[in-house]
């Protein structure tokens, strides 16, 4: 299965029985949405909420940090996902947070998982069909958790790859963001970015319906911006969500040698490593 599938394919496959959909929605506090009431208010046939905040890493004191692998397979066995489900991940921004659900099951070695291009949006400006109300509880299933610790980096990993050059850092925020233009929208956090890091906001890597780029234009952003998809590539963001929409893009292009930078800048920015602005 691909890693992304259009509204088309899953149309076609709403109620096929070795499918799971998993809304995945997520929104910045700033922003000020509830994805979990919206997710009851309308969603796709049969979706159930995964939610990003919750299913995390409860002893960190980092956003939405991944898991450990038993409470991981414990939640999402709760969600009717078991070894040889197709997982479908969407989100209500159109692909956003969904990325960041495709990578925490590819870190946990489910491979038969994949992001729904463009979205609740895509879907419902198509005029298909929508469910609201409780879900329906779904029958829990065996999930067996194989983590793939390369598809993983913390914040020494970073500084190592960073100081020996044998890892480029791809940060997907804004370019004000990583200019260190405007404030962080968390507390203690510096602005700026890591000496050495290139840009590569994740915006750019979608289109105005928001699906992605085809590959040749995605090639071309990451070469703008100074990657080298000839080398290995850790993906960075504000705290693990958008750099997974970069994974998905350089998955999409063949890139064998990437991870993500789980802490991303809420652990940089807040410690006492180097931030370079500009």
């Amino acid at each position: 299965m691909s890693n992304l599938v259009s509204t088309d394919w899953l149309g076609q496959r709403l109620h096929a029985p070795d499918i799971v959909i998993l809304d995945a929605s997520w929104h910045l506090p700033a922003v000020k949405r509830d994805a979990k009431a919206e997710f009851l208010a309308a969603r796709i046939p049969g979706a159930r909420f995964f939610d990003i905040d919750a299913i995390s890493d409860r002893t960190s004191s980092l956003p939405h940090m991944l898991p450990p692998p038993a409470q991981f397979a414990s939640a999402v066995k709760k969600l009717g996902v078991g070894d040889g489900k197709k997982v479908i991940c969407y989100d209500s921004a159109g692909l956003f947070s969904a990325a960041r659900c495709w990578w925490m099951f590819k870190a946990m070695g489910h491979d038969d998982v994949a992001v729904l291009d463009g979205g609740l949006p895509k879907w419902q400006r198509e005029g298909r069909p929508l469910e609201d109300g409780p879900p329906v509880p779904p029958q829990e299933r065996h999930f067996t958790p194989r983590v793939r610790a390369s598809m993983v980096k913390g914040m020494a990993d970073v500084a190592k790859a960073l100081d020996s050059g044998s890892a480029q850092v791809a940060d997907a925020r804004s370019g004000t963001r990583f200019r260190g233009e405007e404030q962080e929208p968390r507390p203690g956090v510096r602005p700026g970015h890591m000496p050495g890091a290139k840009n590569v906001h994740y915006a750019s890597l979608l289109q105005t319906d928001g699906t992605m780029r085809p590959a040749n234009e995605l090639s071309k952003k990451f070469a703008s911006a100074g990657i080298n998809l000839e080398k290995p590539v850790i993906t960075s963001c504000g705290s693990g969500v958008t750099a997974a929409i970069l994974t998905l893009a350089l998955t999409e292009l063949g890139v064998r040698d990437h991870a993500l930078y789980d802490g991303s800048w809420t652990e940089w920015g807040a410690s006492t490593n180097p931030v370079a602005t500009g």
